[in-house]
């Protein structure tokens, strides 16, 4: 069995970071997929590719994977640079600004 280690992404939806500390163990598929000929679904029966392991650590993940016998690649995550502003949020709505802020 193969599997690949990585840190997810974040949500493109949001700005957060939310749900990206975790590490995630997922299997990469053992057969192709083919189409059902008589209703046309996709499907596969490999049912690994369905299990996705979540861990707190790559270090975790790892120990997991060598454990139980489990090739893994490692991905990297690309970490995301932070954008903070000098005001924030608030400075849109400041009293004090010095130029009119208008739509």
């Amino acid at each position: 069995m193969r599997a690949r280690i990585y840190q997810p992404a974040r949500n493109a939806m949001q700005s957060g970071m939310g749900k990206t500390k975790t590490w995630i163990l997922e299997f990469a598929p053992a057969e192709r997929r083919a189409v059902d000929p008589l209703m046309g679904w996709t499907g596969s029966g490999d049912t690994n590719t369905q299990v996705k392991l979540r861990f707190d650590s790559r270090e975790a993940a790892e120990a997991y994977a060598r454990e139980h016998g489990i090739e893994t690649v490692v991905l990297q995550p690309h970490k995301r640079k932070a954008n903070i502003r000098q005001g924030g949020y608030g400075e849109n709505f400041a009293t004090n600004r010095r130029q009119v802020w208008t739509h």
